[in-house]
């Protein structure tokens, strides 16, 4: 089970991946493959949600 900190991280990622900043959280969604990090060009870093991720916020939203 996720903490609501780590709940709250991957909608972040969802909504705005930009505007993450290095969070406790991330380790433990990258550990549940929820959250992958994706290289871009320049050599930046930034997360993004995977399927997983994606599918268990919808089946959340679902819930309420």
């Amino acid at each position: 089970m996720l903490s609501a900190h780590e709940f709250a991280t991957l909608m972040l990622v969802r909504d705005s991946a930009d505007h993450i900043a290095e969070r406790e959280e991330l380790d433990t969604l990258l550990e549940r493959q929820l959250v992958a990090m994706e290289k871009h060009a320049g050599g930046g870093v930034r997360p993004r949600i995977t399927q997983e991720g994606s599918s268990l916020l919808r089946n959340l939203a679902r819930m309420h």
